[in-house]
């Protein structure tokens, strides 16, 4: 499987954070992450968002953080013995749990211009805070979700990135092919070339930047037993089978289809790198069992780096002083690690 990359390495280059969604917990968890800088050797980043709202917060939290003012040239000096803030002009106001006008905007500001500073060589890596669909939608955002709106701000000469989610952690990596669909829409949008263009993507970025020179993929079947010879549906046969086989004539290094009900424990896991899954939660409820706390979303496919907690807003305990922010820190140890091809 792949593990944990056992050294933290320098980055000359700050990681961006974005600000997620103000009433949220991300602005809990970025002032926790700071204050653990040295004990968990965190590679320094900046937060794209409103130092006052930020003070106000820590405030609530009973948090002694210091904050600066910077920018990502400046701010790899001042997270030493500051949080670095980089100020995206939107402002927020929102309080704990509860979005307001300002929320939509301070977090689609904070994501641009953290996309903007990695593209132009400013920052190392992207790591988001997360976000509150919902509350975007209500705005008049027209993405699916995070994940498809970075993909929109890394077209260049027309062309978009196909992005792919990867839930990386110690313990399971897991990459779905199709995300955010009903299960009946994923299913009737499976498709053999969708299974190769995706498994391309991980391989690749698993080459590039987890320094893997032969990653192995382990691909689900789509049906209970990966379809039992066809007993249980036809499309292990006909749509997952040929993909694996067009993988492997490539070189890849590609198994399956395989039961899903087995390729989790243990043992399996020791098998392969990255789990390629046909559906949402065949992908993510194994994996935010066994790793809830130390999982990370990564982006691949993109031409920057692009990780972040795998979790939601959680809005019931924002303000409160519970959120912990372990998932938060694995994204931004990540980040760096994978910066350096690691």
């Amino acid at each position: 499987m792949l593990v944990a990359m056992t050294s933290m390495t320098n980055t000359t280059k700050p990681l961006a954070l974005t600000l997620g969604e103000p009433a949220g917990i991300g602005p809990d968890i970025t002032l926790k992450a700071w204050l653990l800088r040295d004990t968990r050797q965190l590679p320094p980043f900046y937060l794209l968002g409103d130092a006052g709202f930020i003070a106000t917060r820590a405030k609530m939290l009973g948090l002694d953080v210091a904050l600066a003012d910077a920018t990502p040239e400046t701010a790899i000096d001042i997270f030493k013995h500051a949080l670095p803030i980089v100020s995206t002009g939107t402002a927020a106001t929102a309080p704990p749990g509860q979005p307001d006008h300002s929320s939509a905007p301070s977090a689609i500001a904070s994501i641009t211009r953290a996309v903007d500073h990695v593209t132009a060589g400013r920052a190392a890596a992207v790591v988001t805070n997360p976000i509150a669909k919902s509350v975007l939608y209500r705005a008049g955002f027209s993405h699916p979700g995070h994940t498809e709106f970075l993909a929109e701000l890394a077209t260049r000469d027309g062309l978009m990135p196909m992005p792919v989610m990867l839930l990386w952690s110690p313990t399971l990596s897991v990459v779905p092919v199709t995300i955010h669909l009903a299960l009946r829409d994923a299913i009737a949008q499976l498709t053999s070339d969708m299974i190769v263009a995706t498994a391309r993507i991980v391989v690749s970025d698993m080459r590039a930047r987890f320094g893997l020179k032969q990653p192995r993929l382990a691909v689900s079947g789509l049906n209970p037993h990966a379809g039992e010879d066809g007993a249980l549906g036809h499309e292990d046969q006909s749509i997952v089978a040929p993909a694996v086989a067009t993988l492997r004539a490539e070189g890849i290094d590609a198994r399956g289809p395989l039961p899903a009900d087995t390729m989790f424990h243990a043992a399996a896991r020791a098998t392969y790198d990255c789990a390629l899954c046909m559906y949402h939660d065949q992908a993510l409820i194994p994996v935010k069992t066994l790793a809830f706390d130390d999982a990370v979303n990564v982006t691949l496919g993109l031409p920057f780096i692009r990780t972040s907690p795998d979790h939601g807003t959680a809005f019931d305990i924002a303000g409160t002083g519970r959120a912990n922010p372990s998932s938060l820190i694995a994204a931004l140890r990540l980040a760096a690690r994978m910066a350096n091809g690691q």
